[in-house]
């Protein structure tokens, strides 16, 4: 059996969005697939997983069946972190893992796993395709997190996403901007674990009133996907990155390359993986200027985005 699904990126609502902030997000073209096999048992049931990233194995381990436990791995807080989906997706539908087969599962992200484009969000979407079950309530039952990343993983049209009383809504929307040449995408260099960065932005804001920035950024999020006028949008995501900037207690990114002839907007968890750089300048110069910083991963919006 073979499924497939999306990686993604999160142009607006970065934090906010585990609030109730209305989000613009973006499935891309780069996803996983996963692939599994079932055979008889010979006793002793059990399940090899292979995690191919582009060109080559990056992550192995082995278990037990059915409990699950780990017979083998090269890395083991990846495999805990596996282990935890897989006995959440165990719950979900017993009659998955259950010893009467053994497994062999090879999954293939189409990116480097240190982005941070989803390996793990398109992972809980393709085993909750095969084991039909809620991919949300996999995510939130295991690992946790907004959702938007598994309606990115089912989607490949942009979206707004919000979550209202905690369930995720999901909206289609039509964005694909004129200017998208004058977009390109940066790797910071450094994956972020969003996590960790939510548990700081919850210390940071526990005693703030988050009402006003939570309507901010949604009124942010709408007029973005509307705008038709570069310099619209990127003082949208200016004003985006200033909100942020001051709940974050953290200087925006543009600080980081002073001289840069353009905009910059920080995306997902700040201080790693990508960032937007909005800019007038060709995408040569791009390069050349990034890597002068020692960025060397670049890509131009259309490259990666639906």
């Amino acid at each position: 059996m073979h499924f497939r699904s999306n990686g993604k990126l999160l142009l607006t609502g970065e934090y906010l969005v585990l609030r109730g902030a209305k989000a613009l997000a973006v499935p891309l073209k780069k996803g996983q697939s996963i692939e599994i096999t079932e055979t008889e048992n010979d006793g002793h049931p059990h399940l090899l997983w292979y995690a191919f990233g582009p060109g080559k194995l990056w992550f192995k381990t082995s278990f037990e069946l059915p409990s699950l436990d780990i017979i083998g791995t090269d890395d083991r807080k990846r495999s805990i972190k596996l282990q935890l989906i897989l006995l959440t997706l165990k719950q979900l539908n017993p009659t998955v893992f259950d010893g009467k087969y053994s497994y062999s599962i090879k999954t293939h992200l189409e990116f480097e796993p240190e982005w941070g484009f989803g390996s793990s969000s398109t992972l809980i979407a393709n085993l909750a395709h095969w084991a039909k079950v809620d991919p949300y309530t996999l995510l939130n039952l295991s690992i946790g997190g907004s959702g938007y990343d598994i309606a990115c993983a089912l989607s490949e049209k942009p979206l707004f996403y919000q979550l209202k009383s905690l369930r995720p809504t999901v909206q289609s929307v039509r964005f694909m901007p004129l200017f998208h040449e004058k977009l390109f995408l940066v790797y910071q260099g450094n994956k972020q674990d969003s996590g960790n960065e939510m548990l700081r932005f919850n210390q940071l804001t526990k005693d703030v009133d988050l009402n006003a920035a939570i309507q901010e950024a949604s009124e942010i999020t709408e007029e973005l996907a509307l705008t038709h006028s570069f310099t619209s949008f990127c003082n949208l995501m200016d004003n985006h990155e200033a909100l942020i900037s001051a709940l974050l207690q953290h200087p925006p990114l543009k600080t980081s390359f002073p001289d840069f002839d353009g905009h910059i907007k920080s995306l997902g968890a700040w201080g790693g993986d990508f960032f937007l750089a909005m800019s007038n300048q060709s995408y040569d110069e791009i390069v050349n200027y990034f890597a002068s910083k020692g960025l060397h991963t670049i890509f131009k919006y259309n490259e990666l985005i639906f």
